[in-house]
């Protein structure tokens, strides 16, 4: 084995280690040196080489997002640090534990026109749960331990990203054979007995006829399942899910735009709930939210173990606390309510479904009839990865398979790094994982596919529909003069791309090649495979906005 002589690297890899990260993504680079030649060499650690930083943070992340415990990016000092940001903030308000480790230079180089130096300490300091900015110096031992393992904790205990910065003066390629630390974690006292307000909420809850559990992004979890399965038979309750908070059953509703685009305000106060209960993460329905800011529940609460979302602007309960643990202490201290409530909402979802069939059976080939065609061919059990922007928006249009788990970075809701996280996710499942991206996304994220750690079951399906559709989608854009600067719109295809990195390519134009390039493309194969569907850009919009007026 060969490891740093430097002692602040040797510091850093014994810490890791300790806190159990298996896997850390190094970017090519000298001021690193240390960490790479540290990370690379241990035994418990995954080391990755990945060039371009961003797509390493965004990978970090898919792998830390299906793992649940963090991943660590290093790069060598400069520039290369912000190329971190766009991931860093995702995982800050995505609840994801990332640590990012920056080589640096000493403190008496910066600023003075030495070169591949700028100001990192604190640049991620508006998202950033902790900053650890290190001492370079025999005498600051304890004090540099001390930051390395608060910032550690914190990434472990509290699920979002960390900063530890390192100044590293030169020689930089020094070895020795062991390393010096030894290190034991800290355990981390835990709140989960927080019950805060909770039986005053109970005794609203139980004079309530009309109730209402809105659920955001969430990982898939059989005992919230089982938990929540509860409500769906209380009349006055009405769960409504999304594709990402992989919680399904007959009585919840999961399309739920389809319910309320086509609804006018007079319906929504037949409609209007006295209570709301939300938990997870951030809603992608945008209609849902602009419903509930403008007839807005009596009560509010929100269960969330680190962050209070006012999303509705009428937040009164904050329960401080993971959602399983907060459901096993509400449940005893409610009741049954008669109520038409549930009922009113499923027979109106009811009604949508069958409209929803009947248009789609009719639509032309279009973004919406492609995702109704993809959709329904995904393998059972596999992890389905999403891209932002219109992607997410047509899947949730469709109830999906129950046996996928359905990821995508809401956070931030960013177009940039879709891609590479998916890749990153794929890699600590068993399960196959497919990823849908609209073209702008994919294009803005090639460099992603510069990874050699693709699985050969890895599949892409790009929805090409020539530049930027979510803007022909959402009001505005198109009344302006600036239409081209919105949509980006290009004749761009994703073929040269997979020659060069080693995808197997297929393409379709319409409804037949479709159907014909989907018979075996899940199948077992000696590539990764993509395949890119060509929409028409022109008629898009025009069908989904026909299949809204449908519903009606």
């Amino acid at each position: 084995m060969s490891y740093p002589k430097n002692e602040l690297a040797q510091l850093i890899i014994a810490y890791c280690a300790a806190y159990q990260i298996e896997d850390v993504i190094i970017s090519p680079g000298s001021r690193n040196a240390p960490l790479t030649i540290g990370f690379s060499n241990h035994p418990t650690i995954k080391a990755y080489s990945i060039t371009d930083e961003r797509c390493a943070a965004f990978f970090a992340l898919g792998i830390a997002q299906q793992k649940r415990r963090p991943a660590a990016v290093v790069c060598t000092s400069g520039s290369a640090l912000l190329n971190y940001y766009p991931a860093f903030a995702e995982a800050f308000y995505s609840a994801i534990p990332l640590v990012v480790i920056s080589a640096d230079r000493p403190k008496h180089l910066i600023d003075i026109g030495d070169g591949q130096t700028i100001r990192q300490e604190n640049v991620f300091e508006k998202h950033s749960l902790f900053n650890a900015n290190l001492i370079d110096g025999t005498d600051f031992g304890k004090q540099n331990a001390a930051l390395v393992q608060e910032a550690l904790k914190t990434a472990v205990h509290q699920n979002g990203p960390v900063h530890i910065n390192i100044p590293f003066d030169e020689p930089l390629y020094e070895t020795v054979k062991e390393l010096s630390f030894e290190i034991f974690p800290e355990k981390n006292s835990s709140n989960e007995s927080n019950r805060k307000g909770l039986k005053e909420f109970a005794t609203v809850w139980n004079t309530s006829q009309r109730k209402m559990i809105l659920v955001g992004t969430h990982d898939p979890n059989a005992e919230l399942q089982k938990l929540l399965d509860h409500f769906a038979h209380d009349p006055s309750v009405i769960v409504l899910t999304e594709t990402t908070s992989n919680l399904h059953h007959a009585n919840f509703i999961n399309s739920i735009d389809n319910i309320l685009m086509p609804l006018e305000a007079s319906d929504f106060e037949e409609l209007r709930p006295e209570v709301l209960l939300t938990f997870g993460g951030l809603v992608v329905s945008k209609r849902i939210k602009q419903v509930l800011r403008k007839f807005q529940p009596l009560e509010h609460g929100h269960v969330h173990p680190s962050k209070s979302l006012n999303t509705f602007h009428c937040l009164n309960h904050y329960f401080e606390i993971n959602s399983v643990a907060f459901f096993k202490q509400f449940h005893p201290l409610i009741k049954r309510v008669t109520s038409p409530f549930q009922q009113q909402w499923l027979q109106l979802n009811s009604s949508r479904a069958d409209r929803h069939k009947e248009y789609l059976q009719r639509a032309e080939f279009s973004d919406l009839k492609v995702f109704d065609i993809v959709l329904a061919t995904i393998p059972d059990g596999s992890q389905l990865q999403l891209g932002n922007s219109s992607v997410v928006r047509y899947a949730q249009l469709f109830d999906l398979n129950t046996t996928l788990k359905v990821f995508c970075n809401r956070g931030t809701s960013g177009i940039d790094g879709s891609t590479s996280t998916a890749i990153g996710a794929s890699l600590p499942v068993n399960e196959q994982t497919i990823f849908i991206t609209g073209d702008i996304s994919f294009f803005y994220d090639s460099n992603a596919l510069w990874n050699e750690h693709i699985r050969n079951d890895f599949r892409i399906i790009l929805i090409n529909n020539s530049g930027g559709g979510i803007f022909r989608i959402i009001p505005g854009p198109l009344s302006t003069n600036s239409r081209d600067y919105f949509e980006s719109p290009h004749d761009l295809n994703a073929e040269h791309l997979c020659t060069m990195f080693g995808f197997d390519y297929r393409r379709a134009a319409n409804e037949d090649e479709l159907h014909e390039q989907l018979r075996d493309f899940y199948e077992v194969a000696e590539h990764p495979r993509l395949l890119e569907i060509q929409t028409p850009r022109e008629e898009n919009d025009r069908i989904l906005k026909a299949y809204f007026e449908y519903l009606r």
